[in-house]
């Protein structure tokens, strides 16, 4: 149990300063904030994770352009097709 408390106390000092000079108000506080970062850090690792899973996903655009006028460049429908990646 001391060392829970001792480990509770670390995590509520690195946090900041201490917000109260009553004990349990500043342990009020503390554990306020560690929920703070605790949500802001899973978060995070959420975004993160997004940002590497679609890495490299390539998607193709297709765009036909069609035209009633001959012109080269064209295909036999009369259009030309572009593909974007």
């Amino acid at each position: 149990m001391k060392k829970r408390k001792n480990l509770f106390r670390l995590v509520a000092k690195s946090l900041g300063e201490k917000a109260s000079k009553d004990n349990t108000e500043a342990d009020r506080v503390a554990l306020i904030r560690l929920i703070m970062f605790l949500s802001i850090f899973i978060t995070n690792c959420f975004i993160v994770a997004n940002a590497i899973r679609h890495w490299n996903d390539e998607v193709k655009v297709e765009v036909i352009i069609s035209s009633p006028y001959q012109t080269p460049g064209l295909n036999e429908k009369g259009g030309t097709t572009k593909v974007f990646h």
